[in-house]
């Protein structure tokens, strides 16, 4: 982002700050804190499973290892 937009960004926030303090309304400020609830980011990997852990890291290391088919060759065996 150039600094233009870095500009802009931070004069939205700014604006925005300024309309959450003159607010009153405590449905406004709920909403927003349900927004900044709901999109607080998540790590999918934290939310798996062990099993699922340990079925992409041995995926992973297969594919380090050079053990792959290509497609051809898996479609072929199941058509």
């Amino acid at each position: 982002m150039d600094k233009s937009g870095t500009m802009d960004m931070q004069s939205e926030k700014i604006q925005l700050a300024k309309m959450l303090l003159e607010t009153e309304n405590p449905n406004i400020i709920e909403s927003i804190k349900r927004i900044f609830k709901k999109n607080k980011t998540v790590d999918f990997w934290d939310e798996l499973s062990p099993e699922q852990k340990n079925e992409i890291e041995r995926a992973s290391t297969e594919i380090e290892n050079g053990e792959l088919t290509d497609y051809d060759s898996f479609m072929q065996k199941h058509r």
